[in-house]
């Protein structure tokens, strides 16, 4: 089948109804884009017709691009300052120190952990046979000593006497009711069976539901000696009456602990002061103001001009992460479609976009963490008192509110921001991997197919949970970090995936792929390696413009 034969299937099957593909994601006050009718409009030479007159028309380099834009990115007259604030904030001889450290280290425990684990098989392997060696003598034993004694059970009634594994601990009666095999297969189950019973048993590392642990939370290992180190380093930086910001950033770069991840955050996005005697005055004031919105703003969500804003947020937000039972709690809801309702009038311009009810996850998940101790999950909120799921509500809005003024164009009318930061993406992923590059380009994917979804909503659909607060550590303590480092995130982690796409041979393969990238398992280690060639990319392109040309 061609090409455009399997897009138009793909599409048709999967557009409308796979969460957080391209339709899904859009806002509902805006038009739904067709990333089939984009394809080839453009592969026909033609463009949508223009928004307003006098439109730029197509760049056809990267420099034509750059110069019809205003992105935070963008490259030019500005790379001096860029480059002088990133140094103000950031040593960069110590951020690519760290950088390369942290992919070296990753190498070498890759490969004592397949080291390990060889050794480990190898050994299961030799016990496992002499086992299964020891038990078929036992068994014959057994079976002289039972004939010796004049036992005259038939082997039918003694196997069936046994719960088969086939039939879930149901008895068979005969053996004609149990699976039919060779001697050899029953040999190899019954080695099987015993090697089950004789290992112990280890429960998985991350469950299947998506934890929202990090390494300090009860069930995981204690800290070690470093990452005590590294708390009381933020402790002691957090308890002078004045916080060094710059130094809390450096800091926060490589992660935050969790003990204190909910006063840095509020720190680091400007929502609380570095004056420490300011803090509670200025919490109590911003508090009591987003209540005042509540009061003032949330009945209106009945209003005629805005039910529609209202339906949408309202069908979204059980769509919010169904897999984790905290979100699925109708408190929790009605928290979110009040933070999402009041943000959105109070922002006319884009009103509410599908996608920014994922980020206000994160913010909760790390504030809730204040207030309790145990796994956050399956808590059930409403055991807080009132007083903390309104502060934790408040925060949560101020917060995202903050993240958000910082890429609001990425969710205005045609949302020009993710367009143009998709665009980027391509320019870029074709410099540092020419072969992936080609490859799309062989099957017709477009990038903008899935990496829309990485711009709109921020990878949060890609990523764990857990795995996005520990980007956000990093977001909010780089410069620019969700309107201009994620762009380079999302260039080292799509060629993080370069050898299975390059193994895919179709457009239905490659979209399959990277709408469900393999990540569930990932962890604090998968997502350090990943900010660290983030960090290379940004130093090796962002500072360095004559890169992009060809």
């Amino acid at each position: 089948m061609s090409n455009d034969g399997n897009k138009k299937q793909f599409w048709k099957r999967n557009a409308a109804k796979v969460p957080g593909s391209i339709q899904h994601v859009y806002g509902a006050q805006h038009p739904p884009f067709d990333p089939l009718l984009h394809a080839n409009l453009i592969k026909a030479g033609n463009r949508p017709p223009p928004a307003t007159p006098g439109k730029p028309k197509k760049a056809t380099t990267f420099q034509e691009f750059e110069s019809i834009t205003s992105d935070a990115w963008d490259v030019g007259d500005d790379d001096d300052e860029l480059l002088a604030m990133a140094a103000q904030n950031l040593n960069i001889d110590v951020v690519m120190e760290t950088a390369n450290k942290v992919i070296e280290n990753h190498s070498k425990q890759q490969e004592k952990q397949r080291q390990d684990d060889t050794t480990e098989l190898e050994q299961r392997e030799e016990d496992t046979q002499e086992e299964v060696a020891e038990d078929e003598e036992e068994d014959e034993e057994d079976e002289e000593d039972r004939v010796g004694e004049g036992d005259v059970t038939s082997p039918e009634l003694s196997f069936a006497s046994q719960s088969s594994p086939y039939t879930d601990g149901r008895l068979v009666k005969s053996q004609s009711e149990a699976p039919i095999g060779s001697p050899k297969d029953a040999a190899g189950e019954h080695a099987a069976l015993h090697r089950q019973r004789s290992l112990p048993h280890r429960p998985p590392l991350i469950p299947l539901v998506a934890r929202m642990a990090d390494q300090n939370t009860s069930g995981t290992p204690a800290m070690t000696e470093r990452e005590a180190s590294r708390l009381d380093k933020f402790k002691q930086l957090l308890a002078g009456p004045n916080t060094d910001l710059e130094e809390l950033r450096k800091l926060s770069w490589s992660g935050i602990p969790r003990q204190v991840r909910p006063i840095t955050w509020k720190l680091l996005s400007g929502y609380l002061p570095a004056n420490a005697e300011r803090r509670e005055s200025v919490l109590q004031r911003k508090r009591q103001e987003y209540f005042g919105f509540i009061q003032q703003y949330y009945d209106s969500r009945n209003d005629e001009h805005h039910q529609d804003t209202y339906r949408q947020i309202h069908i979204d937000i059980p769509r919010t992460n169904p897999l984790i039972p905290l979100f699925q709690q109708a408190s929790v809801q009605e928290i979110f479609e009040r933070i999402l309702f009041i943000w959105a009038i109070r922002h006319p311009a884009s009103g509410y976009v599908q996608g920014i009810n994922d980020l206000v996850t994160p913010f909760f998940v790390v504030y809730v963490f204040e207030y309790i101790e145990e796994e956050v999950e399956n808590f059930d909120v409403s055991s807080l008192q009132e007083e903390a799921l309104r502060n934790i509500e408040a925060d949560s809005f101020w917060c995202m509110s903050k993240l958000l003024d910082g890429i609001q164009d990425n969710y205005t009318f045609a949302q020009p921001g993710i367009q143009r930061k998709v665009k980027a993406l391509e320019e870029l992923v074709s410099r540092i991997d020419e072969s992936v590059h080609r490859h799309m380009q062989q099957y017709e994917v477009e990038y903008l197919q899935f990496a829309f979804r990485w711009m709109n909503n921020l990878l949060m659909r890609e990523l764990p949970l857990r795995c996005t607060i520990r980007l956000w550590d990093t977001y909010q303590a780089e410069p620019e970090g969700f309107s201009h480092f994620h762009l380079y995130v999302c260039a080292a982690f799509l060629v993080r995936w370069r050898k299975e796409i390059l193994e895919e041979r179709d457009f239905q393969g490659l979209m399959i792929l990277l709408q469900n990238l393999p990540t569930m398992h990932w962890g604090n280690e998968e997502v350090s390696v990943l900010l660290a060639e983030a960090y290379r990319l940004k130093f090796a392109f962002a500072d360095a413009p004559n890169h992009y040309k060809r």
